[in-house]
């Protein structure tokens, strides 16, 4: 089976050694996106909502390079500094998935890369 490793200037670099994507096998695997500007190593300013927010423009960046779409996309991790948040990011999260939304998990955990607030990963059909 091939792979091929996806990149685009549409969202940030990776800070470590990965891929912002991979596609095999008829699936897109997207990293866990944080809510940074692209072409920065800088969190979008605001709360909850604006990462969220970016973050999931920055999933769906990687999504187009690789040729698929957020309307492809059958599962989704969530993961967040505090679920407290959980409310205000369901409410942007939905705006990006309106009709037919993913499978998705949403777990607490204790610290996120650059103290993001929010890190969403998905998995797509190519």
């Amino acid at each position: 089976m091939s792979r091929s490793v996806i990149h685009t200037d549409g969202a940030p670099a990776a800070v470590g050694p990965y891929s912002q994507a991979i596609v095999a096998g008829g699936f897109v695997f997207t990293a866990g996106q944080l809510g940074l500007v692209p072409g920065t190593k800088t969190l979008v300013e605001g709360g909850i909502r604006e990462q969220t927010r970016q973050a999931l423009a920055n999933v769906r960046a990687v999504l187009e390079a690789a040729g698929s779409s957020l309307e492809r996309v059958i599962k989704t991790t969530v993961f967040l500094r505090d679920m407290n948040d959980f409310a205000a990011m369901n409410e942007v999260y939905a705006t990006f998935f309106p009709q037919q939304p993913p499978a998705r998990s949403t777990v607490q955990v204790a610290r996120l890369p650059l103290d993001a607030l929010v890190e969403i990963e998905t998995v797509a059909l190519a």
